[in-house]
This record gives C-alpha cells, sequence and structure tokens, in this order.
C-alpha cells in the first residue's frame, strides 16, 4: 500500500492517516509540486498557454495542499504530542516551499510572458480575472523583488509559520492547563442547572467526586467558563475563572508576549521589503477597504457614532449594581460585567437566555437549519451514517457490505463528528460535509469552516464535481440522557459557520482558486454572518426551535421578550468587536512605534475610549487572540472585516425582510450573485447587483436599534 497522505479520496479514511506516514507523505507530495512547478518554469516560452502556465500552475500543488490541509486538520481535532513533534517539524518546510514559488523567477517569466500576449486578450472575463489575481498574488508575496531581497523573504514567511504555530500551542496548552475544581455546592448558587449537572459530569470523568459526594470541575472552555461569569452569584470564582482566562498566553512557559512582537516585526518587514508603508496596506490592496487607513476610519467612524451610548450603557450598568447593592455607583470589576449584565438584562426584559435551551436542542437546530436552506437556496441535505475505527479496529458493529456503496458509511475522525451530503436539482451532488461541534481537550477553541476538496467544474461538459468541506465548533455537550442543549448564540454560531460552508459548496466557478470562500477577506463573512438572521425570525425559528420533550414552538412572550432584549447593550457589543478591530490596526499600522513595548499600557492607552471603565485594569484578550497570531496571515490587520461584512448582512438581510424571510426567488438571487460567484467578480459588484444598489453604511445601526 502506497502512502495514505498521497491517496486521499473524497472519502477520506482517516484510521489509514497515522502519524507515522506524515513526514514522507509530505516530503513526497512536495517533491510532485516542485516537479510540476519546474515543468511550468522550463517551458518554451515560445509556446506558453494559458493551459500551460496558470491552469497548470493551479493544478500544481493539489496533492500537497490536501495532504498538508488534512495534516493541518487533525492537528486542530486531534492534537497530541507526536503529532505535533511531526507538525513543527514539517511546518518550515512547506512554509518554504509555498514562499519560494512567487519568487521563483523563471516561472514569474512564464507567468509575465503569457499576461502580455495577445492570446491573453483572447480570454474570458473569469480567466483575464484569474490572471490578474495571479500576479497581483505573486507581487504581494515578492515576485518583484530585487534577488537579494528574495531569500529574506522567504526566511520571513517561514519565520512567521513556525512562530504563529508556536502561539497557537501557547493558547491551547495554557487552556488546557487550568481546572477549577469546587466541593462546596452552595458556592454554586445561581449557575443554571445544566451548567451545574455539566461541571459535575466533568469532575466525575476527571475523577474528581463520587455519585453520593460530589465535585464540580470548571475551566476556561467556553461551555464551562460562559456560564460561570455569568451566572454564579460568588464574586471570587468569578474572579478567579477571570484570573485564569487572562493568564492565557500570559504565563510560563507559554508566554506569548514575544511572539506578537516578533510576528508584528516581521510583518512589517515583509510590507517594507514590498514598497508598502506598512503591513495592512499590504494585506488590504485587494481587499474592499484597500489600504489601512480606510479600515481604520472604518472604525473610527462606528466609534465616534456609538461612543455616547457606550458611555450610557456603562453607566447604567454602575448605576444597577448600585441599586442592587445599596452602595455608592462606582466602576465595575472586570469578573463583574458578565453578570451584572445579565442581571439587568433579566430585570429590564424579564428574560433569561437559560429559558431558550430547552427549545435548541442540537440536532433540532441542524434539522432546522437544513431544512430553512432548503426552502431558500433549492438544496436537499442528507445525514449519512458514520463510522469511527479505533485503534483495535472496531466499526461501530456496522457490517459494510450490506450497504450499497452510496450508502456505505462514512469514516470520521471522532466519535462525535456526523457527515452530510448536499445535493441540488436532479439530484446533483454539490457537496459534503464533516460537522464536530463539543469540545475536547485535543481540540483548539473557537468555532471554523474549512474546505478539504474544491470540485472540479467543467461547464461546457455541464460537470461539476463535489465540494468537501467541515465546520467545527465547541458548543455545549449534551448532559445525562439530554441532548445537547445550547443557548441562542450557540445557535447562532452554527448558522454562521454553516454560511461559510454553503459558500464553499455551492461555489459554481470554472477555476477552482477563484471558486467558494476564496474571496476578500471583508466579504468572506457575508454569507456566514447574514445566516445569524434567521435565528431571530419567527418563521424560520419555527422551523427548529421546539421543545425537546414537549415539541412545542417557544411561546409568543418568551420570543417577544427575546426581541426586545436583542439590542441590550447594543453599542456595547459593538465596541468589543471595534476595540478587537482597532488594536489590530493600530499595531500593524505602528509597530515600529509600539515594538518591544509594555504591551499591556500600550493597549490600555489606545483602547482607552473603547473599553469600560473598571476597577482593575482589564487586560487585553491579544496574548490568546489566535484570530491574530495563530496563523501566519489569518486575519492579522483584517480584524475590522467582521463590523464590514456586518454592515454588508444588515443591509442584504433588508431585502429578506421585504420581500419574504424564506422567499426562495431572493435567495436564489443571493445563491446566483453571492453564494456562486466566489471570487469570479469585483465583490462591490456582485453585492450590487444583488442588492439593485450600492452598500448602505447605516443598516447596521439601523438594524442595533442605535440610528
Amino acid at each position: 500500500m502506497g502512502n495514505p497522505f498521497l491517496d486521499i479520496a473524497f472519502d477520506i479514511h482517516w484510521s489509514l492517516l497515522k502519524t507515522k506516514f506524515v513526514s514522507s507523505g509530505i516530503e513526497e507530495a512536495l517533491m510532485e509540486a516542485q516537479n510540476n512547478i519546474d515543468d511550468i518554469s522550463k517551458q518554451d516560452k515560445k509556446q506558453i498557454t494559458f493551459e500551460s502556465s496558470f491552469l497548470a500552475l493551479e493544478k500544481a500543488t493539489e496533492s500537497v495542499d490536501l495532504a498538508w490541509g488534512v495534516v493541518s486538520h487533525l492537528d486542530s481535532v486531534c492534537n497530541s504530542p507526536v503529532l505535533r513533534k511531526v507538525y513543527n517539524e514539517l511546518l518550515p518546510r512547506v512554509s518554504e516551499f509555498f514562499a519560494q514559488i512567487p519568487l521563483n523567477d523563471e516561472l514569474w517569466v512564464v507567468l509575465k510572458t503569457f499576461s502580455q500576449c495577445n492570446e491573453e486578450k483572447k480570454l474570458n472575463d473569469l480567466e483575464k480575472r484569474f490572471v490578474q489575481e495571479t500576479l497581483a498574488e505573486f507581487c504581494e508575496h515578492g515576485a518583484d523583488l530585487h534577488i537579494d531581497f528574495k531569500s529574506r523573504f522567504k526566511n520571513l514567511e517561514r519565520e512567521l509559520a513556525k512562530i504563529t504555530q508556536k502561539f497557537s500551542e501557547n493558547v491551547l496548552d495554557s487552556t488546557n492547563t487550568y481546572e477549577l475544581v469546587l466541593d462546596d455546592e452552595l458556592s454554586l448558587d445561581g449557575l443554571p442547572p445544566l451548567a451545574k449537572e455539566a461541571a459535575r459530569l466533568d469532575a466525575l470523568k476527571k475523577g474528581y467526586g463520587t455519585d453520593k459526594e460530589p465535585r464540580w470541575r470548571f475551566t476556561l472552555q467556553y461551555p464551562s467558563f460562559s456560564p460561570a461569569m455569568k451566572y454564579l452569584i460568588n464574586d471570587d470564582i468569578r474572579k478567579q475563572l477571570w484570573e485564569a482566562s487572562i493568564r492565557i498566553g500570559n504565563s510560563k512557559p507559554y508566554k506569548n508576549d514575544d511572539i506578537i512582537w516578533k510576528s508584528l516585526e516581521l510583518r512589517e518587514e515583509k510590507a517594507k521589503l514590498l514598497g508598502k508603508n506598512n503591513f495592512p496596506d499590504l494585506v488590504l490592496e485587494r481587499r474592499m477597504t484597500k489600504n489601512g487607513n480606510t479600515a481604520l476610519e472604518f472604525v473610527n467612524n462606528l466609534h465616534r457614532r456609538i461612543k455616547l451610548t457606550f458611555d450610557k450603557e456603562c453607566e447604567e450598568l454602575e448605576i444597577f449594581k448600585a441599586q442592587k447593592t445599596g452602595t455608592l455607583q462606582e466602576h465595575l470589576e472586570p469578573w463583574e460585567f458578565a453578570y451584572w449584565s445579565e442581571k439587568l438584562r433579566r430585570e429590564r426584559y424579564d428574560f433569561d437566555e437559560e429559558d431558550l435551551r430547552p427549545y435548541f436542542s442540537i440536532d433540532s437546530v441542524i434539522k432546522g437549519m437544513f431544512s430553512i436552506t432548503e426552502k431558500i437556496f433549492g438544496i436537499k441535505i442528507n445525514e449519512r451514517e458514520v463510522i469511527y475505527v479505533n485503534g483495535e479496529g472496531c466499526y461501530n458493529n456496522f457490517k459494510l457490505d450490506t450497504f450499497p456503496p452510496w450508502e456505505k458509511p462514512i469514516e470520521v475522525w471522532h466519535p462525535e463528528v456526523k457527515y452530510y451530503d448536499i445535493f441540488g436539482q436532479n439530484k446533483r451532488h454539490l457537496g459534503s460535509f464533516y460537522a464536530d461541534w463539543h469540545p475536547r481537550e485535543s481540540k483548539r477553541s473557537g468555532a471554523w469552516m474549512n474546505s478539504f476538496i474544491t470540485g472540479q467544474i467543467n461547464k461546457s461538459e455541464n460537470r461539476r464535481d463535489p465540494h468537501l468541506g467541515l465546520i467545527c465548533g465547541n458548543l455545549t455537550p449534551s448532559v445525562n440522557d439530554k441532548p445537547a442543549l445550547l443557548t441562542h448564540n450557540e445557535v447562532s454560531t452554527i448558522f454562521h459557520e454553516f454560511g461559510h460552508l454553503l459558500h464553499h459548496t455551492l461555489g459554481e466557478v470554472e477555476i477552482k482558486s477563484m471558486n467558494g470562500t476564496n474571496v476578500a477577506w471583508d466579504f468572506v463573512e457575508l454569507p456566514s454572518q447574514i445566516m445569524e438572521n434567521w435565528c431571530w425570525e419567527r418563521e424560520s425559528l419555527d422551523l427548529f426551535a421546539r421543545h425537546y420533550v414537549t415539541e412545542e414552538k417557544i411561546p409568543n412572550e418568551l420570543l417577544d421578550k427575546m426581541k426586545r432584549a436583542r439590542n441590550f447593550q447594543a453599542a456595547s457589543q459593538i465596541m468589543r468587536q471595534l476595540s478587537f478591530a482597532k488594536m489590530d490596526l493600530e499595531l500593524h499600522m505602528n509597530c515600529s512605534q509600539f515594538s518591544g513595548g509594555d504591551l499591556d499600557a500600550i493597549l490600555n492607552e489606545m483602547l482607552v475610549d473603547y473599553n469600560p471603565p473598571s476597577k482593575t485594569t482589564t487586560l487585553s484578550i491579544i496574548r490568546r487572540f489566535t484570530h491574530l497570531f495563530a496563523n501566519s496571515l489569518g486575519y492579522a490587520s483584517g480584524y475590522y472585516s467582521y463590523k464590514w461584512a456586518e454592515v454588508l448582512d444588515a443591509d442584504a438581510f433588508t431585502r429578506f425582510k421585504k420581500e419574504g424571510v424564506l422567499n426562495p426567488k431572493v435567495g436564489h438571487e443571493f445563491r446566483k450573485h453571492i453564494l456562486s460567484k466566489g471570487n469570479a467578480e469585483d465583490p462591490s459588484k456582485l453585492f450590487k447587483k444583488f442588492m439593485g444598489r450600492d452598500l448602505d453604511f447605516n443598516a447596521l445601526l439601523i438594524r442595533d436599534g442605535l440610528a
């Protein structure tokens, strides 16, 4: 048998992808890809065609793209010391390989030669855009650098890959290092029953307590940490958890300060080498904002428009606490914000978010979400049986020979993982995806979508291979005999990631690298964030929000309370996101000014008008901010994209509100102009085609009740 990482089929056999095969598989894939690139580079310059240059380059690295993508995925969801060691050994090699492609002088000559010949003028619009995007991508990665600087540029890419991987590991390890085990049930007053029982079962699983003498275990994972901070009456316990959370990436041996400064310095050096003022100007050139100043002005403008309301919300919270405790008004402690905010919301709207959990069992949510997208976008989604092959080779007791080939169970990397097929008209297989929703110590935090395979599309033959993707999260798991009952925010997370997944699997662009989510990063969040709107409308909620015991819909009174509370502290919620975007842009635009300084002092001064005032200085999340520093690029200089795309989604959803929340005609046009188009056209033009007009920048503030 050959190396399994070199023979990854659409139906991935995860049990065969053992760590011992990773190194040899990746090395062989790299060698094959390099040979392909050499063939392109050394061809007769007089015989260059679109197929032998740009399209050949598109296909040259497919094997290593897939193999390394799978290895990276396993590192994210099944992290182990052995895999981590191998991954880190290979990371510089893989990073260097991809970094050297745009620095290959012979290859660059081939691409430029074709782009300047008469044949280029005969290309269709998509092909011409692909040529221009490829040339721009090469320039952004050093293709036009003088030979004396290319070696340095390559080293910068390699070093960035290495240290940002270490940042990610430090966050994971320091998160997993902490636990708080309690033995006094009275100290849990205020904690919802579901969260309390989850803490007890978690303690039992870890060997703490017994059924007769229970203990309760809390961690820094979101499903454990968030309810404790929001509901526990005991101030001291919330303080302990907060103090532990700010040590993530902020205590030896997992301290991330040096990595942050080094990442900023390396990114600035990259930008300077390429003739840009700063890193944001480099990475935003082909995004909707075009440069760092425009992105920062977007952030500053939103800040100006909500600042007075934000200040009022902060003061209201201080007054509320003073009234309830019979004390003088003063600033809150950082570990008090979530607790007193929840108490104020419950009193003002008579609404407790926990009352919604029984209506959001995860299976019902997912089934309803599928029903919504089937109605709107004209697709059909079917769940497949799955198998998990453990160390002994157990196939979950399935007799595989009893299944027809098209219904055989799909192998998964963990017993909790699900698998689904997506079909279009005439039962055309559009794509498939895995879903992995619950936390475990070997899995990184957060929620994300990624792609494994982008299907080949050939419109002239009316043929399209299916796409393959995945969505992951860290949502509340099931407790005892109850299904996993989610918060409304967790429901929104599922819809959000599924929006990304739809963008990938409904792509209809013939050139793979222009398909799906391969779009400008301040546009990529539109398909995901617009999906969250269907978590608020009665018409769509009725398709999935049913009591897990009685099957009743959410009562009108409870739904009305939820909607009235939607914009509670809306300015504070926006301000939190703006503070992250401000921090991101300012650090990357002014790296040389800040570099090596006191990180906390710099950020506290920078964000003094963005953070709520507090008695104890609130430390930034920057040391655990994986969006910015767990990847060579990631959301670095682009965190504003979430708010930018939220303006897009708020505006785009007004059309659904006007013409019908579940209107298939509007859904068809959103699929036609947005979901299927990838990067085939400028995103501003795609948005205008769907809306029939330019973007209304007031849409978000109107939706949030701030305009």
